[in-house]
């Protein structure tokens, strides 16, 4: 079984997550842009248009037996409290086709 870890954090937060997961075993990821849409008190007004914040969605596929260390570093180096203020979480993945992760 495989898992599909997703981050999301503030734009240009990517990386250190990126750096995290590898130095936890990871080899890879596909980072999608996004933009979130909480109302918040930290949203920015700006000519009377709220600006909502950019995101950037980190996909890393692993196994399950990587998953746990992975995620563990990923929250210890990119801290889920920091200005990256992200959200951390996994999904299980039954079918793999074209990638290999052993």
């Amino acid at each position: 079984m495989n898992e599909l870890i997703v981050v999301i954090v503030n734009s240009g937060f990517e990386e250190q997550v990126m750096t995290a997961a590898r130095e936890a075993g990871a080899r890879g990821g596909t980072i999608f842009n996004a933009r979130g849409t909480a109302q918040s008190q930290d949203l920015v007004k700006f000519m009377g248009i709220t600006l909502h914040p950019n995101k950037e969605i980190v996909f890393i596929l692993s196994s399950r037996e990587a998953r746990d260390n992975i995620m563990e570093t990923i929250k210890k180096q990119t801290g889920l409290s920091t200005a990256g203020a992200g959200i951390l979480f996994s999904l299980p993945v039954s079918s793999v086709l074209g990638v290999n992760l052993d």
